[in-house]
């Protein structure tokens, strides 16, 4: 028997409540039942919820703090709580709790204990964007936040270059612009792109174009408010040939990149895998036969 047919392990429960992502008005009339009728309302920040709170004309019984700081060693409290029969309305700052905000581990802590998980569903600021950005939709892929330096960046640039489906990716004000610039140097300037920011507030903006015309548009506006970027898949491989891998890698290596960086290029712009774009930029030539074409990292 599934998970959707089991009885419920006491009156205690975990409920996870989506909220607002901008417009108060989207907090449905289901979370606010939900949160009127928790034993304890666990949040991200105290006076964000208790804005939400009293703009719902909630009162919340307790209040508990789980951020990215404080999740891990809440958790044992509030599996004790559950299993004491309370329930307990999990909510962030905005959107869905547990989808780039704190929430995933405590889920997970649950449903190892037994104990019931419910969902309130709602908002989520990477649907949203993916429904403006007129992008496909039927594939897509979450990759939240990329990583902020060093060779795990430059591996999941790599990746994100050469995923078929629809990427959403989440970034901050003050790094857009580094990451659509690296975006449009992986995937080229003529991916398309949506730059989603400030959903369903006051001043929402989607910007539809190519990563080059990204890069363009927030030079001349500057960054501002949170961004949802909505990339666009790589191409189908046509198949590329051996020779035109290793004409490609050649004109990369002209240009001075090393092995590592030409590779990874050719890899994303033909479609090919990496191993076999690797391979073919380290086997000697005929035409090379001392192996000087080959430069290593």
């Amino acid at each position: 028997m599934g998970d959707g047919g089991a009885p419920p392990n006491g009156p205690g429960a975990l409920i996870v409540v989506a909220t607002p992502i901008g417009n108060l008005g989207d907090l449905s009339p289901r979370a606010v039942s939900a949160l009127a009728d928790a034993d304890l309302v666990a949040c991200e920040d105290t006076r964000r919820t208790g804005r939400l709170l009293e703009f719902a004309g909630v009162r919340a019984r307790r209040l508990a703090v789980v951020n990215d700081h404080t999740e891990r060693f809440m958790v044992a409290d509030l599996v004790a709580a559950v299993r004491r029969g309370e329930r307990v309305a999990l909510v962030t700052d905005a959107g869905t709790p547990g989808v780039a905000d704190p929430g995933e581990r405590l889920v997970a802590a649950m449903i190892a204990e037994g104990l019931r998980v419910e969902q309130v569903p709602g908002p989520s600021s990477p649907v949203a964007a993916l429904v403006q950005s007129g992008l496909p939709t039927s594939r897509f892929v979450f990759e939240g936040f990329l990583p902020r330096r060093g060779g795990d960046r430059h591996d999941r640039l790599v990746e994100v270059a050469g995923e078929r489906r629809t990427v959403v990716l989440l970034e901050a004000p003050h790094r857009v612009v580094r990451t659509i610039s690296d975006l449009a140097q992986v995937c080229g300037p003529d991916r398309r792109v949506a730059l989603c920011r400030e959903l369903t507030k006051l001043h929402e903006e989607v910007w539809r174009g190519t990563l080059g015309g990204a890069v363009d548009h927030l030079a001349a506006v500057g960054p501002r408010g949170e961004y949802v970027v909505v990339l666009e898949g790589a191409a189908e491989p046509d198949g590329p040939t051996d020779a035109g891998i290793l004409a490609a890698l050649a004109e990369r290596r002209a240009d001075g990149m090393s092995t590592r960086d030409a590779v990874d290029a050719v890899a994303a712009a033909t479609g090919a895998s990496r191993r076999r774009v690797y391979d073919l930029a380290v086997t000697p030539r005929a035409e090379d036969p001392d192996g000087s074409g080959t430069a290593q990292d």
